[in-house]
């Protein structure tokens, strides 16, 4: 670069500039933007809506009415009056349960009968369970039917406690935790903050190949621009946008009273991420020429990149959970600077091999 060139006028940042300004033309990737920007303005509504999916009991059904039949009903009568969603009404005749059903006038059928032990004296309750089906009200009846079962089975557990030969091992005390506050730092955050670094990736494939394919790589190189300085300005645009995105979706979170800690922790990881799979489309965009099958095996190298990321102390998602909600620790902050690293190395390495590529061949 000549010595009289300001810095602005480098070469990277001018390929930079038009990637990121070229993006406006590019519908698949506004409409992505635009569905995880819906999503990031207006979560406070959307996630008591996406928390009914990931989590049906944290909606309530409302009033459930339950028919109750069998000799057994008084015990599952029992256990549906510590349930404040179900009421339980008993059917001396199991067939007036179902035709109530059929009906409709009552949402489900539970049908409770003393069975004798597989083993040593003593009887057992079966339940048969009869709910409709093809409705979210379906889902949400078996929720309260599930609780009503839970309910019998810990009021069993307790009245057949002086039968055990051993005591059983006690359970840990129930801990009041929001389905929300789950769903919010989970999901909702690190998908928001993951796509756009794996959407950076696939638009540096399609740019790369799309200058080989059309022949405008050559004449990107007559500026005078080396293909090294030309993958760097794609790379390091498709890298800012990445954490910026990422900015833009914590800051509307936090406008929809969503706190969000460690902003600076979580963005650079964002970054390094970013830099990850932007080097993968890279390698992929010089290495195979074409758009399709670059993308295809970008695509597939990804997932298999991220769900090998399991194996990892700590997953790329739990990292970001435990920065947004402040409780990160030692291990937290060691997969930040270890991801960083693992950016910077592999994109050296990734330079080092379009160096040695012939442009003249592409």
């Amino acid at each position: 670069m000549p010595e009289d060139r300001p810095w602005y006028r480098d070469p990277r940042l001018v390929v930079a500039r038009r990637d990121v300004a070229s993006l406006s033309r590019e519908k698949t990737i506004v409409l992505a933007l635009l569905i995880q920007l819906f999503v990031a303005g207006f979560s406070s509504f959307l996630v008591v809506g996406l928390t009914s999916l990931y989590d049906p009991g944290s909606v309530s059904a409302g009033e459930v009415e339950v028919a109750v039949t069998g000799d057994a009903r008084d015990a599952l009568l029992d256990a549906a009056a510590e349930q404040e969603g179900a009421d339980a009404v008993a059917y001396r005749n199991p067939d007036a349960a179902i035709l109530a059903f059929e009906e409709r006038r009552v949402d489900a059928v539970l049908n409770a009968r003393y069975v004798e032990a597989a083993s040593g004296d003593g009887n057992r309750i079966a339940v048969t369970a009869r709910v409709p089906e093809g409705s979210v009200r379906s889902t949400l009846i078996v929720v309260e039917v599930r609780r009503v079962l839970n309910a019998l089975e810990r009021q069993e557990r307790v009245e057949r406690a002086g039968s055990l030969d051993t005591d059983p091992v006690p359970l840990p005390p129930e801990a009041s935790a929001s389905p929300y506050f789950g769903f919010t730092y989970t999901v909702l955050i690190p998908l928001l903050l993951f796509l756009p670094a794996f959407i950076s990736g696939s638009v540096v494939v399609d740019t790369i190949t799309e200058e080989i394919e059309r022949g405008t790589l050559e004449l990107l190189r007559v500026a005078p621009v080396s293909l090294l300085d030309v993958v760097d300005g794609k790379a390091l645009g498709m890298v800012l946008l990445a954490p910026a995105q990422a900015l833009l979706w914590v800051l509307l979170l936090m406008g929809n009273g969503i706190p969000v800690a460690n902003v600076p922790a979580i963005l650079l990881f964002v970054a390094a991420v970013a830099v990850v799979v932007v080097t993968i489309g890279v390698v992929l965009g010089v290495a195979m020429q074409r758009r399709r099958p670059a993308q295809l095996l970008y695509s597939v190298l990804t997932l298999v990149v991220f769900g090998a990321a399991v194996l990892l102390p700590e997953h790329p998602a739990t990292t970001v959970a435990k920065l947004a909600v402040d409780s990160p620790t030692l291990l937290t902050y060691g997969h930040v600077a270890g991801s960083v690293v693992l950016a910077v190395a592999g994109y050296a390495v990734a330079r080092q091999y379009v160096a040695g590529v012939d442009a003249d061949a592409l």
